[in-house]
């Protein structure tokens, strides 16, 4: 029987006044002798301010206000840290005092083992002679992945760091190194000044390769992460990573300064930089540095796969009913087939959308301001279409409203008028300024029929049709944000399907649908559409490719499945009048416990309007599957099946459980130019997972028997 109310009583009486509102004793027995030894014994507990004691006896002696405790013993402090030993001696605070037979766990990774373990001060554990692990041990394997011996073991729980002395690091039991002084930070810690994951890094170009990163906390808002990577390719490489947080935005910068034989007697480097700050009234000022020495370093280094690099600074707000930006971007190709001083390598945007209900006419009217501007670094009279600067002003409204109709028919008027003026420097081919309007009009018919089932699903068939008018001629501008369309479902009842300002859809025409959608009550569904566009005339406006040219468009179809449990389907197809495939494209995603894939396939034909010589057929995978307990394994391709050679592939393995992780990949990048060569990378890196703001743990080994 617990006698808890007279305990607490008795507690009161005896102890400190300081701690009698803090302390509280729990047992199934309790004696009292010479009034100031209190024995308490079976089930103990004492509670002192957020710690607690768990032994099976305790002498509370309070004239020298210390405890005696007979184990086995569990001391959990108010951090989390929980101490195990079979005997102890300490103060009636619990925060100082002597262990025996001891063990400290931190934030449930990381064990410490010591013949006696000393408290000081509430701050400091002291353990003399200690074998620390976050490792599983077992019985009948009593050795552990990795552990480090020490001579004597500190652990500092205000600075959340762990000190070793004559440190010695065993592998499976065997010593790998020997350090005289050692210090780590505990598991509660993220970010501590010291040496991060090193990883080895081989690959066909720089041969075997040392990655030796070292983080730097400069306070609580900054840090810096140096990495210097060595190889035996006379390569060396000093990278860097700065990150700062203000009380209104953060930014980070990063980069790398490069020796090596690839480019010799050469300094190569990269930039990256970005940031984002808030500003009053609801703005936000963001920037993107992107800067490379040369086109192939990126590559060749694993900092990234782009093939231009961007440059920008936007400012931006973002309400209900409005949307502001404008945007300066600077563009780089790294591309060895374009020319720089040939494309746009400046660009200025300027939007400002207003969308509002007009009180006579009713429905959504959107007002929308735009501006733009581009030139090239190629200057001169008559320069033609490689030396062509634009600058645009354009304004615009819009107003869409919806009815219901008997029969539940949705009706919707909708309209746009459009105005720009457009100038053009360094073509002869166009007049130096161009003022355009257009004006644009329609109806639009949706019958959505609803029918349930007897098992709960629901189905949705829906027919659409919507015809438009729309003006025709006026002088055209060059065409240049608006080359490249794409007919989908996103589009197929727009106003207009070019993506960009420089043309605007001209002439009568209809846009005709059907969608069928069924919701199953587990959360799966299944959808398929069918669209069309018609015309009066062909205005010779798109591409055939694109699937809008003509006076009938390609057929659209399209397929999604979900099943509510991880699996995804995303299908469609563009088919000529003849049904004869235009352009297909589908997607799947299947995610499920222990296993994920992800692939996709786009086909398409050639389009020389588009710069696009050759015709699209590829296909990539990515995979993962976890092939045991600890074991997950990784796979990706990216095949062209026109060239019939695949344009990169990898492969990887990574093992984890409660104290390592092991990573390994191989990748190999097929495609070559002029300035990349065909790459094959092998990466290793390893975690001991227990110290610091390490990776999560994974399934711990379980002890049998």
């Amino acid at each position: 029987m617990r006698w808890l109310a007279a305990l607490v009583l008795i507690l009161l009486s005896l102890l400190p006044a300081t701690a009698q509102d803090a302390t509280t004793l729990v047992a199934d027995t309790l004696e009292i002798q010479a009034d100031s030894r209190l024995i308490a014994t079976g089930s103990v507990e004492v509670l002192h301010k957020g710690s607690r004691l768990k032994a099976s006896r305790i002498v509370y002696d309070s004239t020298a206000e210390t405890l005696t405790i007979d184990g086995p013993i569990t001391l959990v402090d108010a951090s989390g840290t929980v101490l195990v030993a079979d005997s102890a001696e300490l103060s009636s605070d619990l925060t100082e005092g002597l262990l025996q037979s001891a063990r400290v766990v931190l934030a449930s990774q990381l064990q410490m083992a010591s013949s006696e373990i000393l408290r000081v001060g509430g701050r400091y554990t002291r353990l003399g002679r200690t074998v620390a692990s976050s490792c599983q041990v077992c019985a009948k394997n009593p050795v552990p992945l990795w552990e480090v011996r020490a001579s004597r073991v500190i652990h500092d729980e205000q600075e959340r760091q762990i000190y070793f002395s004559n440190a010695q690091f065993r592998v499976a039991g065997v010593p790998v190194f020997y350090l005289p002084r050692l210090r780590m930070p505990d598991p509660t810690l993220t970010r501590a000044t010291g040496l991060l994951r090193p990883s080895l890094r081989v690959t066909s170009q720089l041969g075997p390769g040392l990655k030796l990163p070292y983080f730097i906390a400069l306070g609580d808002s900054r840090d810096l992460t140096i990495e210097p990577y060595f190889s035996t390719e006379e390569m060396f490489t000093l990278g860097g990573r700065y990150r700062q947080a203000f009380r209104t935005g953060q930014i980070e910068i990063s980069g790398a300064l490069t020796q090596d034989q690839i480019i010799p007697d050469t300094t190569r480097w990269f930039l990256f930089a970005n940031g984002a700050f808030t500003l009053p009234r609801d703005f936000t000022l963001s920037f993107e540095v992107q800067s490379a020495s040369d086109d192939s370093y990126l590559l060749d280094y694993g900092v990234s796969d782009t093939d231009q690099l961007e440059s920008t600074v936007t400012l931006e707000r973002v309400r209900e009913d409005e949307y502001i930006a404008a945007q300066v971007t600077h563009f780089e190709s790294i591309r060895v087939d374009e020319d720089n001083t040939i494309q746009p390598s400046t660009v200025a945007d300027m939007n400002w959308t207003q969308r509002f209900a007009p009180g006579l006419i009713g429905g959504i009217g959107e007002f929308r301001l735009e501006g733009h501007s581009h030139a090239r670094s190629v200057t001169g009279q008559g320069t033609g279409a490689d030396g062509r600067d634009i600058a645009r002003a354009l304004v615009s409204f819009s107003w869409r409203r919806d009815w219901v109709l008997p029969a539940g028919i949705v009706g919707t008027a909708l309209g746009a008028l459009q105005g720009d003026v457009t100038g053009v420097n360094d073509d002869p081919d166009f007049p130096s300024q161009i003022e355009r309007s257009h004006a644009v009009a329609g109806a639009e018919l949706r019958w959505p029929l609803l029918r349930g089932g007897s098992n709960g699903a629901t189905q949705v068939l829906e027919p659409v049709a919507q015809l438009v008018w729309a003006d025709e001629g006026g002088t055209p501008v060059p065409n240049e944000d608006s080359v490249l369309v794409e007919f989908d479902e996103g589009n197929l009842f727009a106003l207009d399907r070019f993506p960009g300002s420089d043309a605007v859809e001209q002439g009568p025409r209809a846009a005709l649908g059907l969608s069928w959608t069924r919701f199953a009550p587990d959360g799966g569904m299944v959808g398929a559409s069918l669209g069309r566009v018609l015309r009066l005339d062909d205005l010779d406006q798109f591409t055939v490719v694109s699937g809008l040219d003509g006076t009938a468009s390609d057929w659209l179809a399209g397929v999604q499945y979900s099943n509510g449990s991880g699996l995804g389907l995303i299908g469609r197809s563009l088919f000529n009048p003849d049904l004869s495939a235009n352009r297909s494209e589908a997607r799947i995603t299947w995610y499920g416990d222990g296993f994920g894939l992800s692939s996709g396939y786009v086909w398409g034909e050639a389009d020389l309007a588009t710069d696009r010589s050759d015709p699209i057929s590829e296909l990539t995978i990515n995979g993962s599957r976890r092939v045991a307990g600890n074991w997950t394994g990784r796979a990706n391709i990216q095949h062209d099946f026109v060239n019939n050679r695949a344009s990169n592939a990898g492969l990887g393995l990574e093992f984890r459980n409660e104290c390592l992780l092991v990573d390994v990949s191989l990748s190999r990048r097929f495609t070559s130019s002029t300035s990349v060569d065909p790459t094959t990378e092998f990466t290793l890196a390893v975690d001991l997972l227990g110290f610091g703001g390490a990776a999560a743990p994974g399934p711990a080994r379980r002890c049998r028997n």
